[in-house]
């Protein structure tokens, strides 16, 4: 009864699915490194970029505990 179960699982789509995924990435060669330069540029985008990019504009404008208001006003100030 066991091994019939242990059997069953491995033809279940999650397992194939799994297997799939598994056995590309440990044969891969070019992708690998593919995959570390995907990593480098991502880290980059998203700490790196920000930081100098993207400031923090409602710390810098608006009081503490009152930052909906300040997008409140700044919108109003838009539509006029």
């Amino acid at each position: 009864m066991c091994c019939q179960t242990i059997a069953m699982k491995k033809n279940g789509i999650l397992y194939r699915v799994f297997d799939l995924y598994y056995d590309g990435f440990r044969h891969m060669t070019l992708g690998k490194t593919l995959w570390a330069v995907i990593a480098v540029k991502l880290v980059i985008i998203f700490l790196v970029l920000k930081v100098f990019f993207f400031p923090n504009f409602l710390k810098q404008h608006a009081e503490e505990g009152r930052e909906a208001d300040f997008v409140m006003e700044q919108l109003e100030s838009v539509n006029k």
